[in-house]
């Protein structure tokens, strides 16, 4: 039995979206992560998240730029109507944040960070990273229909809880049906979204070298977090602040087309690479956080964290030239 549920993928996902979300990020420290209640909340959290994501786009026939889409309306989902985040002054990850960019008693540059963050690294990058493990399920379903609905309603369940649980304030409720209607249109778009055909990698249009895509990501990220964290400690409007990230993720896209030869036909090792260069940064900045002394939580333990991830992704390399080597 322990056997047969660590081969199944949807198992895997429910706990690798969490770790890299909360652990590895160092949002939730081991001392915190492990902690069971936490571990339990922040998997339903993020592990259902994930699956629910990973299983409406199979079913429904998309791609990933709908995988994407459902991720911000996850992130939104966690951030705006359980956490209340988005809305909260004095959320205590906020910083400056909480006064920055805040207007109409909306955090608006943590909501923009947070949104992208989510739906990059809470949901798209652990999804690639299990279908990368499990590359033989790639075009099956994970969970029946009938799991599908328990995780579902598990995921309801535990958002009502972090509501009433974490975080005593209250948005307006024009604020927070606004968010939620947000939410629903997200996913409708997402349903509806036609799925792009892309074209095959021959000739001219094979895709460059994996270590451009690892390159080009740990950039991406590098300067997505640059803009986050620097810019909001200088006289930087805060709308030109969000206009700067927008214009990187846009940025980031065309850079990435022009990579791919105009397709997304990727293969095994060029889907590892930009997994794993967006995981780069935080695998360096988690030793930094164990340093800090100004951290107010415990985090010890974040070496280990940075060091285990690394172990992770080169025995998920070799992994796939073994499968590469099989065929």
């Amino acid at each position: 039995m322990r056997v047969k549920m660590f081969s199944s993928p949807a198992f895997v996902l429910f706990f690798l979206s969490p770790v890299i979300g909360e652990l590895l990020s160092g949002s939730a420290p081991p001392a915190e992560f492990f902690n069971p209640l936490g571990l339990i909340i922040l998997s339903v959290l993020y592990g259902g998240g994930a699956i629910l994501a990973r299983e409406l786009t199979h079913r429904w026939g998309k791609s990933w730029l709908t995988l994407l889409i459902l991720g911000a309306a996850y992130g939104i989902a966690e951030e705006g109507l359980m956490c209340k985040s988005f809305f909260d002054p004095n959320w205590m990850d906020l910083g400056i944040l909480g006064s920055y960019g805040r207007w109409l008693g909306v955090n608006w540059v943590w909501c923009l960070e947070l949104t992208i963050y989510h739906a990059i690294f809470s949901i798209a990058i652990p999804i690639m990273l299990v279908t990368l493990m499990f590359s033989s399920r790639r075009e099956q379903t994970w969970i029946s229909k009938r799991k599908l609905y328990i995780v579902f309603g598990g995921w309801i369940a535990n958002a009502v809880f972090i509501f009433v649980f974490i975080g005593k304030y209250r948005p307006p409720a024009v604020q927070y049906l606004a968010t939620l209607a947000i939410v629903v249109a997200l996913c409708l778009l997402a349903w509806r979204l036609p799925c792009p055909r892309f074209t095959s990698f021959t000739g001219r249009n094979r895709p460059a070298h994996p270590f451009w895509f690892l390159l080009t990501a740990f950039l991406a990220t590098f300067v997505f977090f640059f803009l986050f964290w620097m810019l909001p400690n200088t006289p930087t409007p805060p709308l030109l602040t969000m206009l700067f990230m927008l214009g990187e993720v846009a940025l980031v896209g065309w850079v990435m087309r022009k990579l791919s030869g105009g397709g997304l036909a990727w293969s095994n090792e060029h889907k590892l690479a930009l997994a794993s260069g967006g995981l780069i940064f935080f695998i360096l900045l988690a030793p930094m956080q164990e340093l800090d002394k100004n951290r107010p939580d415990n985090t010890t333990g974040m070496t280990i964290v940075s060091l285990a991830t690394v172990i992770f992704l080169l025995g998920l390399m070799k992994h796939i030239k073994r499968v590469k080597n099989k065929i």
